[in-house]
């Protein structure tokens, strides 16, 4: 079976837990500027010295309330500085953070905290407090609650002021590489969310393999990344520790409707993301082109297609003057603006959690922002495998992560094994038996190797459609195209057991309103707007494109637009936006017999 292994390039590992990271810059460049916070809109910067005095306050105030080592501690929380300075004050004492969704319902919180063993909850404000006090009912070993925005965390670090310097140095010293850094709980898209068990080895050999491997990006002078994904993500918690581990600079934004001014102040060298970030992206700078008019819509079109001419022209080498001299054109006329737009500074962008596509991946790098898709689960503490800057191939995530290993097996599922595999499933014992066959994870993902090592993701095992004539179908690739399409919010493709595949799509309620307005239809109540010919028809478009890259036994034959998005809230997404296919199902079986009642 196809199987390719890159070596780890850090093989002698260091002693201490990720909580050391930061500590060492503090005690060799304590004047390095570790994290820029925005106040009062202007971004002030923390120092390496003033980062760990923080951290370390906490982590006495913690000892202080009793947190003792290997005590799990919830942290329920927008991404905010608050949030690193507790995961470092928890690991300082030894202490397990158990992220929780900001989004998560009264059940989810309890199930987490139960399965956990919580003895405390970090919250930010008093919806998520009224969250966490509602589900106490039958936690007995929940003692304490903190808010951060009633100022409990300062209130902590006040409380620990008695606890000796000694006492905190013993703590810290005594914790090992080994020991459980944190417990992720999994988005629980095909049932009840399993706690992720990964230890500070996991975290800290994935995170200096991986520096190493993208040295080019997060050792450049200057080096800065704004996160605005949600750290309860192991995606961004991991990007976090790369910073710390680093010394890149750091800063925090809680409110997505926030991200492009917060860009443009921070001024971000690197980027990490999810593909509907980029997508939007690219939507809103389509939109504000046609807001200037037909002309001026018609030159982003025409630059955006030069960008991608450009790239894929870098690839198989037919970059000629002609292209050159058009690229440099679009460039002056429209790209360069696209950029300044995002900081002025970032030159590459990191983007995982689901297929980016070819097409928007030749435009953001003919844009001159070079997106690294890469692959990982929670089970992989993110990364196992990623495009780097010298060794890209748009439309895969990429080869292995150094130190680790990836196979495909004759089912064509995906395996991994390597420094990021985690320990196992908190208290299941049979779920880890079954993940975890000789080292190796088995992912449920379905993929390709190529014969450069390029690992390729064709769907998902479990998410498999078999129609009725026996046809299997992987509705993953399907979805992502049609949801390219600037007015789709998303896109369910069934069929399970049915004559032919059909999908459920949405209406993206940003792009909604103005694409209304410029095609007349402004007006119309959301059921009028599902069902126009009008919307019908650019539904269409998108789905006949997806078609293109299938059989016709495997295209999406009918589709219904739904009059409202699918939500967190609704049960239908999780928190990390992916589809609950089962909910769907069950929660939208009326319309999905609908659409083969017409047929």
């Amino acid at each position: 079976m196809p199987e390719v292994t890159v070596p780890s390039l850090v093989p002698d590992a260091r002693p201490g837990t990720v909580a050391d990271y930061p500590r060492r810059w503090a005690h060799t460049q304590p004047d390095r500027v570790m994290v820029s916070v925005r106040h009062d809109g202007a971004w002030q910067d923390l120092t390496a010295s003033e980062l760990q005095r923080r951290v370390d306050a906490l982590a006495k105030g913690f000892v202080a309330a009793g947190i003792d080592v290997g005590d799990r501690v919830g942290l329920m929380s927008r991404t905010r500085l608050e949030w690193t300075l507790t995961d470092l004050a928890l690991w300082t004492v030894g202490a397990v953070p158990v992220p929780i969704y900001e989004t998560s319902s009264t059940e989810q919180v309890r199930w987490i905290c139960q399965d956990s063993g919580a003895v405390a909850v970090v919250v930010e404000d008093a919806a998520m407090m009224a969250t966490v006090s509602h589900a106490r009912d039958g936690l007995d070993g929940l003692r304490d609650v903190w808010q951060i925005e009633t100022g409990s965390l300062a209130e902590l670090a006040a409380a620990g002021a008695e606890v000796a310097d000694e006492a905190l140095e013993q703590r810290r010293t005594a914790l090992d590489r080994g020991d459980l850094a944190t417990i992720i709980y999994t988005s629980g898209t095909t049932g009840r969310a399993k706690g992720c068990e990964i230890t500070h080895d996991n975290l800290m050999s994935l995170v200096e393999n991986a520096t190493e491997r993208l040295a080019e990006i997060v050792d450049a002078p200057g080096a800065a990344n704004l996160i605005f994904l949600p750290l309860a993500h192991v995606f961004a918690r991991f990007i976090q520790v790369v910073c710390l581990h680093s010394g890149v600079r750091m800063g925090h934004t809680p409110d997505p409707s926030t991200v492009l001014d917060d860009l443009a102040g921070f001024r971000p060298t690197f980027l990490l993301s999810v593909p509907r970030v980029f997508e939007k992206i690219h939507t809103s700078a389509e939109q504000s082109a046609a807001r200037g008019g037909a002309a001026r819509l018609r030159l982003f079109r025409w630059a955006a297609g030069v960008a991608e001419a450009y790239s894929r022209g870098l690839d198989s080498g037919t970059v000629g003057v002609t292209l050159r001299a058009r690229h440099a054109l679009a460039d002056r006329l429209v790209l360069r603006r696209l950029r300044a737009a995002l900081g002025g500074e970032v030159r590459y962008a990191i983007s995982g959690g689901a297929a980016l596509g070819e097409r928007l991946g030749h435009f953001y790098r003919g844009m001159g922002l070079v997106v690294l898709e890469g692959y990982g689960l929670t089970e992989t503490t993110a990364p196992a495998t990623v495009n780097t800057p010298d060794m890209i191939r748009i439309g895969t995530v990429g080869r292995p992560v150094p130190g680790t290993a990836v196979r495909v097996d004759d089912t064509g599922e995906i395996l991994v094994r390597g420094v990021g595999v985690f320990r196992g499933y908190r208290g299941d014992a049979e779920a880890t038996r079954v993940a975890l066959e000789d080292g190796w994870l088995r992912t449920g993902d379905l993929g390709e190797l190529d014969e450069d090592g390029f690992l390729r993701i064709t769907g998902r095992l479990k998410d498999l459609i078999v129609t009725a004539g026996g046809k299997n179908v992987s509705p993953g690739p399907l979805e992502d195209r049609v949801r390219a399409a600037p007015l789709v919010s998303q896109c369910v493709v069934v069929g399970e057991g049915r004559p032919f595949v059909a999908a459920l799509v949405t209406l993206d309620e940003q792009v909604l309103p103005e694409w209304l307005d410029t095609h007349g239809l402004a007006g119309l109540d959301a059921a009028q707007v599902a069902a126009h010919p009008r919307v019908q028809e650019e539904i269409q478009q998108a789905v006949d494109a997806a078609n293109a890259t299938v059989s016709r036994a495997e295209s999406i034959r009918a589709f219904t637009v739904l009059p409202e998005d699918l939500t967190i809230a609704s049960g239908l997404l999780t928190p990390s936006l992916k589809v609950r296919r089962a909910r769907v199902a069950e929660a939208l079986a009326e319309q999905i017999e609908a659409i083969y009642s017409r047929r």
